[in-house]
């Protein structure tokens, strides 16, 4: 569990830093003295679910190490939620504790700051269960509460002598699934984790260029935006050895544009979800799945089929079930969408992201991939707009480089989807300063921003 893994880093080299932000370092020595205190606090107080409504990453790291050392399930909140939106989910979850930062005013739940929290009544005894609890995104609707064991997500970490002493970035929040992996790869290596004072991506190049980061995990979402802010910039001074991208499909075109900027580094990327865990690595370079992983037998860890173009997957690593209950689908359907192609699977979209135009199923993912590629686009996200003649048309919000000509794009634009069927072709274009993100994911709805 994970304070098992910082008490093992800890006893080999204390004074090592396991966190790094906002100016403040936290090392492997501390972090466990701390988290002990919390967690002889926890049980003393009875407290086995919690909700953490905290900025702090190196509090939240603490308190989640307290937690597994006290068998008590703790469930990280999203970041910058209101008080309001604090209760809300305190509700929804059943919370009737949430340890902060700062003293809150919840009628729906006890609220204890993280120092009144601590105990010196000596140690928790060694738990029985390790439960974490973890939200998803909540690009679909609102996130919903995962359950997870520490030990089970300990075990599908890997151990490698390469990321002995590596420094990673930490681009996730600790709210979500890929977060918690980003943080636990570190403290089994007994690594340091950067994390940025905010999630922009002004704030992470920063960190890169001071940290000499090494290792990166982040969005599709989250590296084109970086790629826009390194642009002009010596990525010659950032000594990365591992790009790892996930959450969402990685197109060809980002992929190669990495390996033009990071040479030397091994560029992957990472099928993993919040309710079936990490489930493959792809290192060849080339977008998608390679169909052999159809192939896996029923000795596998982790089993893929395709079911009506949609991909399910059962694994013994995944979530053991909902907080509202119930044992998870043995297939668990993931909702993304793949078309085979040239021996790989290729992510089109997500089910719940289909557009219908006239009866026509659009997918969104090949179309943003080619207006990705036209010269001046930073970013994009194809979505669905409502029409009162074909149901919906293909819309199109472009993020433009500084400078450029939208004119120009837009023409362009329009020449590179000329080889789409008739529905798929972007029928608006229109130029925004920024998409709405969520969990570094692009939200792909007609509604996430007025106009």
């Amino acid at each position: 569990m994970l304070i098992e893994a910082l008490r093992t880093a800890a006893a080999t080299e204390p004074g090592r830093p396991v966190m790094v932000f906002d100016g403040r370092t936290l090392s492997y020595g501390d972090a466990v003295a701390r988290a002990e205190l919390l967690a002889a606090g926890l049980y003393e107080r009875g407290i086995d679910r919690f909700g953490i409504a905290a900025e702090d990453r190196i509090d939240i790291l603490v308190l989640l190490a307290a937690a597994s050392a006290a068998g008590s399930e703790a469930c990280v909140y999203p970041r910058d939620l209101s008080p309001e939106a604090i209760a809300e989910m305190a509700g929804r979850l059943d919370h009737e504790v949430v340890v902060t930062n700062e003293p809150l005013d919840l009628l729906s739940a006890e609220t204890l700051r993280l120092d009144d929290l601590a105990s010196d009544a000596g140690p928790a005894p060694k738990p029985e269960a390790t439960p974490v609890m973890i939200l998803t995104t909540g690009t679909a609707g609102a996130p919903k509460g995962v359950r997870h064991d520490w030990q089970r997500l300990i075990r599908a970490v890997r151990h490698s002598d390469k990321f002995d002493g590596s420094r990673w970035l930490l681009a996730y929040n600790l709210n979500q699934f890929a977060g918690i992996q980003v943080l636990l790869h570190a403290v089994v290596h007994g690594s340091t984790v950067y994390a940025p004072r905010t999630s922009q991506a002004k704030d992470a190049m920063e960190t890169l260029y001071e940290a000499k980061v090494t290792h990166v995990s982040a969005t599709p979402t989250f590296w084109r935006l970086l790629v826009g802010a390194l642009d002009g910039g010596n990525v010659s001074e950032i000594p990365l050895h591992q790009i790892t991208l996930g959450g969402e499909a990685a197109p060809d075109t980002l992929i190669a544009r990495l390996h033009e900027l990071f040479p030397d580094a091994r560029i992957s990327h990472v099928y993993a979800g919040t309710e079936f865990g990490s489930v493959v690595a792809v290192g060849d370079g080339q977008a998608g799945l390679p169909l052999s992983v159809l192939d896996r037998g029923e000795d596998a860890d982790t089993q893929f089929r395709v079911v009506d173009g949609e991909l399910q997957i059962k694994t013994r690593n995944g979530m053991l079930g909902y907080h509202s209950g119930g044992a998870p689908d043995e297939w668990l359907a993931t909702g993304d969408l793949v078309e085979e192609q040239d021996g790989r699977l290729v992510f089109v979209g997500r089910t719940v992201e289909i557009i219908n135009v006239g009866g026509a199923k659009v997918h969104p993912l090949p179309i943003e991939e080619c207006v990705s590629s036209v010269p001046g686009v930073m970013m994009c996200a194809v979505y669905g707009k409502e029409n009162a003649i074909t149901g919906q048309i293909v819309a199109v919000d472009v993020v433009a480089q500084d400078g450029a000509d939208h004119d120009a794009i837009k023409a362009a634009i329009q020449k590179a989807c000329a080889d789409f069927p008739g529905p798929g072709r972007p029928r608006r274009i229109r130029f925004v300063d920024a998409l709405e993100t969520r969990g570094e994911k692009v939200i792909r709805d007609e509604h996430r921003v007025a106009g």
